[in-house]
């Protein structure tokens, strides 16, 4: 673009004066002046060592994604958007530190992250302190209910609502809960016990385990003197590996059906495909699912990071946080924090289908699907819809 294309496009666009100086609305303004402009700074606060990196890793895959598109289109309000990224280490105390020299020293717009529900607990004060949005999008226990936070996550509710009835119909009644001990897998129980009781089924035993156990044999045996039909495990990380490596060894896969909460395509690689197969799990997004917009996202990922890139829910759940935010900073047309979060809600189409954000809580309704493994792939069992879970501020 020459300098009187550029003058003649610039005429015709909407000139804010603002301490002298002339700002030209994002809709069309030219790379060179989009060079020059104040950049929109989002602070991405992840965990890329400590244990949870592969998650901070995949988190911030879809970030870059949606914002290498924005900046493509022009960026925001004339602005180029720029990440900074901050490691919390999965340690709290230093996702406080991390949270604080980016709002401090960095000036960020807003904070992208964290992943536990432990560091998102952790910097919640000092983020409404601050004034700064909290955009968080990972699936956790429910309860946040804050002007500055925003969350694309799945509740209890779009896990429960649709497995309990699949296991009772189609699995059996009688159901045992196994789970590290921590607020999610806690609080997810409740909502299944309720939902269990409900459906006419009977929680034959439940357990609590900390991190880093090697040993599950007893477990194993108290699950298979249960006489448990189904487990519902929310184990994450790297003990759900272990613990389904010795579940299989034992020869308890032919007893007892396996649901996984929080199983997703990362744990593929840690598994055979005998360990993995069969493995049943509830997800707002898998890989192999087939709509236009999941395939378009899925090949837009791979375009981007190479064909073997994995493309989690994690990845498609980033991607949209960040959409909801600059959409509603272009809507708000202002980087005012109280305006952007006026108009977060709304809906838009990501990788399956509509997600809407509530004005209420500012937390989404998510379509929802039932997978199961076959052939160390995920594939759809039941495709649910939209679940909108209870509001996280009543």
């Amino acid at each position: 673009m020459n300098k009187t294309q550029i003058l003649a496009k610039t005429t015709n666009r909407r000139k804010i004066l603002k301490g002298g100086a002339a700002f030209v609305s994002s809709m069309a303004i030219g790379a060179p002046a989009l060079a020059l402009a104040k950049p929109i700074k989002l602070g991405v606060l992840m965990p890329y060592s400590g244990g949870l990196e592969l998650f901070g890793a995949q988190a911030t895959q879809g970030i870059e994604m949606i914002v290498d598109e924005a900046n493509s289109s022009g960026g925001i309000l004339g602005r180029k958007i720029e990440i900074i990224r901050a490691d919390t280490r999965t340690d709290p105390k230093t996702t406080v530190e991390r949270a604080q020299q980016l709002v401090r020293r960095d000036r960020v717009d807003a904070v992208i992250g964290p992943i536990t529900s432990a560091s998102r607990d952790a910097v919640k004060s000092s983020i409404e302190r601050s004034r700064k949005p909290l955009l968080y999008a990972t699936d956790y226990e429910g309860g946040v209910c804050s002007k500055y936070i925003a969350c694309y996550s799945a509740l209890p509710a779009h896990y429960v609502d649709p497995l309990i009835p699949f296991l009772i119909e189609t699995v059996g009644k009688k159901i045992y809960l196994f789970g590290a001990d921590y607020a999610w897998p806690q609080k997810m129980n409740i909502a299944i016990q309720k939902a269990v009781k409900n459906a006419g089924g009977e929680i034959v035993g439940e357990e609590y385990t900390p991190f880093g156990v090697k040993d599950f044999a007893t477990t194993i045996r108290k699950i298979e003197d249960s006489g448990a039909e189904a487990i519902i495990l929310t184990l994450p990380g790297a003990d759900g590996v272990t613990f389904i490596k010795q579940f299989t060894a034992a020869g308890m896969k032919e007893k007892t059906r396996l649901a996984f909460l929080g199983f997703n395509e990362n744990y593929l690689p840690g598994l055979s495909s005998v360990e993995s197969e069969g493995i049943i799990g509830v997800s707002h997004f898998i890989q192999t699912l087939d709509r236009p917009e999941s395939i378009d996202f899925v090949n837009r990922q791979k375009k981007k990071y190479g064909s073997d890139v994995v493309v989690s829910d994690a990845v498609v759940a980033h991607y949209g946080i960040t959409k909801f935010f600059l959409d509603a900073m272009k809507r708000a047309d202002s980087d005012n924090t109280n305006k952007i979060m006026a108009a977060l809600s709304g809906s838009i189409i990501v990788a399956n289908g509509e997600v809407t954000m509530r004005t209420d809580d500012k937390h989404v309704d998510l379509n929802m699907l039932l997978f199961e493994v076959n052939n160390r792939q995920l594939k759809m069992k039941k495709y649910i819809g939209k679940i909108v879970s209870p509001s996280q501020c009543s």
